[in-house]
């Protein structure tokens, strides 16, 4: 039955997990290092392996950019184990220390979640990356790849085995789910006596599914209908840089731009430029946005709430800050959130008064990215508000444990 032997696989994984908490940060460091030397220097076998997963490849757009490697996409898979490797060691850091009254010692320090479980789409550079800092951060691996990256996940799991048997540490601190069916992702979800914590990496149907049949507790990496508004004060240069890169630098990742609003006293300017300048992209206008750009598609209301992870951009024109929040708290989904403005003061605003996991003045959503922002990874972009929010790094996988010394105290 496929819940008796994940269970199976799974108890290999809970056991690998109890060791590596244990494991010295000289030990973790030396895993990703061996990981990252062994995926450069075994690089073009990865592209071949790679290569046939694309080949076998029924659909297009997004799932195929998510599921293809590059050497570029492999030297940042590389880069980022380097980074994490380089990172200061986030266990056993104390928060907090007091001494009570009675002279109990008090203190918080950080300590594994245990068996992070991620299910994810296609994007097999996850595989890694998601290793990387479970591995760093003294957490077990457990992956539920999709089948259509079955090769290259397995490929790159090797590679994390074999490292961790060399440093002597347990392989199955890394592990990928064998069972490749639909029953098995549900039943992963309900492993209740193996995963600590549960992670989506995926589109809307798999969150549905993670909220229908998870038993696990879990952190949403949720949509990204990511906006940038654009008000009256903006440099409009540097208005049309930040669109183009959030929108088409990498459309199908969820911190691209998927929605631009206008300030209604620059749209006779700024519309047209942007058209120009976005010649690849689809424009879908709403009415007043429309007056300007005649030949533009109209908007309809589903448009603003989706997440179009393609070449496809909404465009609204909005009289005030206060429209373009209003906007933002109604259609979206609390990722990330960008301003374009010369006033301090509208951009202080935005950051106060919007309700998203990251807010930005003056620089493209793209950076909204565990790399970017300098903690070396991220197993996932959470939009919830519990545990973690924002760009899930090492410290994210970790949670506190109090410790409390004392000298025969009783109550």
């Amino acid at each position: 039955m496929v819940s008796s032997a994940l269970e199976r696989q799974g108890a290999d994984v809970r056991r690998a997990a109890r060791d590596l908490a244990q494991a010295s940060d000289d030990a973790r460091r030396a895993v990703l290092l061996a990981v990252a030397k062994t995926l450069s220097s075994r690089r073009e076998e990865l592209l071949s392996v790679n290569a046939q997963d694309v080949a076998n490849y029924v659909e297009g757009g997004a799932g195929l950019d998510r599921l293809r490697l590059s050497d570029a996409r492999i030297e940042a898979m590389v880069q980022a184990l380097r980074d994490l490797a380089a990172a200061p060691d986030p266990l056993q850091e104390t928060l907090d220390h007091d001494v009570r009254p009675n002279g109990l010692r008090v203190e918080r320090v950080r300590v594994p979640l245990g068996v992070v479980g991620v299910v994810y789409e296609n994007r097999p550079n996850v595989t890694s990356d998601v290793a990387g800092l479970c591995v760093r951060s003294g957490n077990a691996a457990f992956l539920q790849g999709s089948a259509s990256a079955w090769r290259s996940n397995q490929f790159i799991v090797d590679l994390w085995r074999t490292a961790l048997r060399a440093a002597g540490l347990p392989a199955d601190a890394v592990a990928l789910v064998e069972d490749r069916s639909h029953e098995a992702v549900v039943a992963f979800m309900q492993l209740t006596g193996v995963l600590d914590c549960l992670i989506p990496r995926g589109g809307p149907s798999l969150i549905a599914a993670m909220r229908e049949y998870a038993r696990v507790p879990y952190v949403l990496d949720g949509d990204g209908n990511c906006h940038i508004f654009v008000d009256d004060s903006a440099d409009l240069a540097i208005a049309l840089d930040i669109v183009e890169n959030a929108k088409t630098s990498r459309p199908g990742v969820c911190n691209a731009v998927e929605t631009v609003l206008v300030h209604e006293a620059i749209a006779a300017r700024f519309l047209p430029s942007l058209a120009e300048r976005l010649t690849t992209v689809e424009l879908r206008v709403d009415e007043r946005a429309g007056t300007v750009l005649r030949g533009a598609r109209r908007a309809t209301d589903e448009d603003f709430v989706t997440e179009f992870l393609d070449l496809i951009l909404a465009v609204k024109v909005v009289d005030s800050i206060d429209e373009a929040i209003d906007h933002v708290a109604r259609y979206g989904s609390g990722h990330s959130e960008a301003i374009v403005t010369s006033s301090e003061q509208n951009g202080d605003s935005w950051v106060r008064r919007v309700d998203a996991a990251a807010v930005l003045v003056n620089a493209s959503t793209r950076f909204v990215d565990g790399g970017e922002l300098g903690l070396g990874g991220e197993v996932g972009i959470s939009t919830q508000k519990l545990h973690a929010r924002g760009p899930m790094g090492l410290r994210e996988l970790t949670c506190l444990k109090w410790v409390i010394r004392g000298e025969g105290q009783i109550r």
